[in-house]
């Protein structure tokens, strides 16, 4: 199976974070929490949002984004605001990594000026200064997992009534 990694670096709101983390549990992707976080991780918010999928969650947690990077190398993807291309016209390889910063800062500006060829920006209009970060992430991880034709994932339902 296809390897999806999603970064979160220092996530304040620990509401967005559980969010994050059932997404990633009901796509397979990895999560990878890099710290100062601004809550902790038994948090009773971050629990409820994230509700019964933990036991489905790969997940890591790191001291800081020098701990991150010390461990782990590949294709990384930079969603900022700021950033020059859009994320849709990407291709995210196998075992990339989709990085977020936090809700209100975002990615630092010098790794994003480091590595402009790997920004990514959602479009959205001028007035809007960005999106909600789980929801930022989740359209990051179903646009790679849409290239990869949703590798793994149940892409059918089923009524409960009725038949197709």
């Amino acid at each position: 199976m296809a390897v999806l990694n999603i970064v979160m670096v220092e996530p304040e709101i620990p509401q967005n974070t559980g969010n994050v983390a059932r997404t990633c549990a009901a796509t397979g992707a990895r999560l990878h929490l890099v710290g100062p976080m601004g809550f902790t991780i038994d948090d009773r918010k971050l629990k409820r949002a994230g509700l019964d999928y933990w036991h489905l969650l790969d997940i890591t947690y790191y001291e800081n984004l020098a701990d991150f990077f010390a461990k782990n190398s590949g294709n990384f993807f930079y969603f900022s605001t700021k950033a020059p291309h859009i994320h849709s016209e990407v291709s995210y390889p196998d075992g990339c990594y989709l990085v977020f910063g936090k809700e209100t800062a975002g990615l630092p500006e010098a790794l994003l000026h480091e590595n402009p060829d790997r920004c990514v920006r959602i479009p959205m209009i001028s007035d809007a200064r960005s999106l909600n970060l789980s929801n930022s992430v989740a359209i990051g991880v179903y646009e790679a997992l849409r290239q990869w034709h949703y590798p793994a994932l149940q892409c059918e339902g089923k009524l409960r009534e009725f038949s197709w």
